[in-house]
């Protein structure tokens, strides 16, 4: 058994979700404007997002620390 992700508090939880979700909060504008990504920019969908972030592990981060700092009421970093 891999115990190896039991402190991550995004273990389980999908790339496409968390995108899916920040975009359903903020909205794509709100969302460029958290990150400033050319992908929330011009023409935003999830799935060029998502090929954007798959390959892009300090905007993968970004993104991430958004999700956890949005809706992560035990986060480590404080809430908004």
């Amino acid at each position: 058994m891999n115990h190896q992700n039991s402190n991550d508090l995004l273990h389980g939880v999908k790339l496409e979700a968390i995108v899916s979700k920040l975009v359903e909060y903020y909205g794509w504008s709100q969302l460029a404007s958290q990150i400033d990504i050319k992908c929330f920019k011009d023409n935003p969908s999830v799935k060029s997002s998502l090929k954007f972030l798959r390959r892009t592990s300090w905007a993968r981060q970004k993104i991430e620390l958004l999700y956890l700092e949005t809706f992560s009421s035990n986060n480590p970093w404080g809430s908004t």
